[in-house]
């Protein structure tokens, strides 16, 4: 497996944060590649929430909650990934508190397919990519978070 992580401190309390990550079926509201999100799950948010995530190049992935931690983050397992190369993705968010802010690390955990040149697509290319993504959700997420 590839780990991928970035962190973001942002200027809001934890319970702040997670009032924004805990809209799980709306993570559209900040992630900006995802044009729109499909609820494949009803009821109460967490283990085994389902959602299936649109982007804006016309793709879609499902995420499925494994773990759910109120007030410290979530983790979820990628699955109906056809457009990607990968065979195995998990994502985990926790918040950190650090003073009255709110440190957030987003994780990127994968294995490319392909053998050893899936392995080095997944260190060159893929953590380039998921990198610019993962700063850009961070980005949107502190946004959203100040904004209120």
């Amino acid at each position: 497996m590839i780990h991928h992580e970035r962190s973001l401190t942002i200027d809001a309390a934890p319970d702040a944060v997670w009032a924004v990550l805990s809209r799980y079926m709306q993570i559209d509201a900040f992630a900006p590649q995802i044009t729109s999100v499909d609820a494949l799950t009803e009821g109460e948010i967490g283990i085994g929430s389902k959602r299936r995530n649109h982007f804006a190049n016309g793709t879609s992935l499902v995420e499925e909650v494994v773990a759910w931690k109120p007030g410290t983050g979530y983790t979820v397992g990628l699955s109906d990934m056809a457009a990607m190369p990968l065979n195995h993705a998990s994502s985990e968010i926790r918040i950190t508190p650090t003073g009255g802010r709110s440190k957030v690390t987003w994780t990127f955990d994968y294995r490319v397919k392909y053998g050893a040149l899936g392995w080095v697509l997944g260190q060159t290319i893929m953590k380039i990519m998921m990198g610019k993504v993962i700063d850009a959700n961070l980005k949107g997420l502190s946004e959203k978070v100040r904004a209120g």
